[in-house]
């Protein structure tokens, strides 16, 4: 059961949103909100899984709400503009309701949220390797063969040495399961194994022959792959 709350300043929005959950088995809606101060303080008090998220709000953007806290959970953002999609996967949200949605979207967009819940609830960690779900199956992956991880759409992709490993997981998701600072995120869509670095450039850094790319307002993180910070 995944444990959610819904923010709105409109009151009817919210009333939608509880309608469609109570239909759902596997979602429960435990409060709801027109101020996303008070959200917040749940937020702190409690376990979330979910949030149903309007961007435009008087106080403080969607976004905004979302950049503020440390370890968001899961976020659905519902809203009647579709210019802030961009802004939304940049965040790693689950999905980006357009209003008036139906209840069929609604339900696709729950869906991904318990199956990414799942995911995450089948991945764990060692001192020297992490399992993964691939596939219908957990893999067991050693952190040393690690060379980097990148974002490829709702999926992320572990490149080793020898192969090439897809899981379902958000960005987010990855960097709690790599340990810090053996593992730095880049790039919105590149984190890489520090000790596998060979070369660091100014927006750019090598992996033997790979280059990948530093992205804006990264920089200060290459500080942790060569030890000037």
């Amino acid at each position: 059961m995944l444990k959610a709350i819904a923010i709105d300043d409109e009151p009817i929005a919210l009333e939608i949103i509880k309608t469609l959950a109570a239909k759902i088995g596997f979602v429960e809606i435990a409060g709801t909100y027109t101020d996303a101060f008070e959200a917040m303080k749940r937020l702190q008090q409690e376990r979330i899984d979910l949030v149903f998220l309007d961007i435009k709000m008087p106080d403080i953007s969607g976004i905004e709400f979302v950049r503020s806290i440390p370890h968001p959970p899961m976020v659905i953002f519902t809203t009647a503009y579709s210019e802030h999609a961009v802004q939304s996967f940049e965040l790693d949200a689950v999905d980006y309701l357009l209003k008036p949605f139906s209840s069929t979207r609604f339900l696709k967009a729950c869906n991904k949220a318990y199956e990414l819940y799942e995911l995450k609830r089948g991945t764990s960690a060692g001192p020297d390797h992490v399992f993964i779900k691939v596939g219908y199956g957990q893999m067991r992956i050693r952190l040393s063969d690690i060379l980097y991880v990148q974002s490829t759409g709702n999926y992320m992709q572990f490149i080793l040495p020898e192969e090439k490993l897809l899981s379902r997981l958000t960005m987010t998701e990855v960097e709690e399961l790599l340990p810090s600072p053996a593992f730095v995120r880049i790039h919105r869509s590149y984190l890489v194994a520090s000790g596998k670095v060979d070369k660091v450039e100014r927006d750019s850094v090598w992996i033997g022959n790979l280059e990948l790319p530093v992205g804006p307002g990264y920089a200060q993180e290459i500080g942790k792959i060569t030890g000037k910070r």
